[in-house]
């Protein structure tokens, strides 16, 4: 007999679309091809999903190429870059489809790029006038090969309103896909006072009526907005586009963690097993990227951190027998 929860998990939130490329992030596939995704295997065999370092982890490094020289030299699967990179690398005369072609000839992906900042303004007026900024945007992480860029529902404020987000989301979705071949995924983050939880973050997503809708989902932010972890065993998989994975010390009220409390994955006191458990079980197939904002971590050579987040990320996920 169905279940509530087998209802709510094959009709209500399950229809976000999120592959774009020939490597499918979560798209729906059938037969063979559908078979030879879900059997891939990243590091050796040892991880379902690729292995991503995001550039938080190595912020200190001089500068975007660096940044990518260091994850390949590391061995990452992939790299996911902030905006704010890509816009100095375009600044200082490099060019960004020549940049793409150099990440994908060292043999790495970027599923994700950290993202349109201020794109969901409250009122008409002010939303259309953050579009210029939000394809620019949209622009510069398409041509460098990036599969997705995150929407992040601000500027942050109380009270802010979900249907309007849905609204402002379905646009740039639609402009995503239709003039850049990007896909656009809502973020939410633990510490804001709007968007700040996960089930609003889906609420976005599905009430935009769009069947490409999905989220970028992230370890610190589910447990530092207080959304907790059982919600995820609620959708498929293909409604989260990107995964931050990290983990957060136990000695700090969760009311008081920062970005700067993260921490390596079994470092903290994360229930990182279950989570990959039940990422497994609903299906899910992007990345797990390591997102740390930490400063000691910063001091250290950066690529000895690189190093280190990898193996932490490979033990984290030998760990869960996924």
């Amino acid at each position: 007999m169905e279940t509530r929860r087998d209802f709510i998990k094959t009709c209500a939130l399950g229809f976000g679309l999120t592959g774009v490329s020939q490597i499918t992030f979560g798209g729906t596939e059938t037969g063979q091809k559908k078979e030879n995704n879900e059997t891939k295997r990243y590091q050796g065999g040892i991880s379902p999903w690729p292995l991503v370092l995001n550039t938080s982890t190595i912020r200190p490094a001089p500068n975007l190429l660096e940044k990518i020289k260091i994850a390949h030299e590391t061995k990452w699967d992939g790299i996911e870059p902030w905006i704010n990179e890509i816009e100095e690398h375009e600044k200082q005369g490099g060019n960004l489809k020549d940049l793409g072609k150099q990440i994908k000839d060292l043999g790495l992906m970027v599923p994700n790029v950290i993202g349109l900042w201020d794109s969901m303004p409250d009122g008409e007026e002010n939303f259309k006038s953050s579009l210029e900024v939000s394809r620019n945007r949209m622009r510069m992480a398409a041509e460098i090969g990036a599969t997705h860029i995150a929407a992040i529902p601000a500027p942050d404020r109380e009270n802010i309103d979900l249907k309007w987000c849905a609204r402002c989301y379905k646009e740039l979705l639609k402009i995503g896909e239709e003039e850049y071949g990007i896909r656009v995924a809502v973020e939410f983050v633990g510490f804001f006072k709007g968007v700040y939880r996960f089930g609003q973050a889906c609420a976005i997503a599905v009430d935009a009526d769009d069947p490409r809708a999905c989220i970028v989902a992230d370890t610190f932010h589910l447990f530092r907005g207080g959304s907790g972890f059982s919600g995820l065993e609620l959708v498929q998989g293909k409604l989260i586009a990107h995964f931050h994975w990290n983990d957060v010390p136990g000695d700090v009220p969760r009311e008081e963690q920062g970005d700067a409390h993260r921490v390596f994955p079994g470092d903290g006191i994360l229930p990182l097993k279950d989570v990959l458990l039940t990422l497994k079980n609903i299906g899910y197939t992007g990345c797990l990227s390591l997102e740390i904002f930490n400063r000691e971590y910063w001091k250290q050579d950066l690529k000895v951190v690189a190093e280190n987040g990898l193996k932490k990320m490979q033990e984290s996920v030998k760990s869960s027998g996924v």
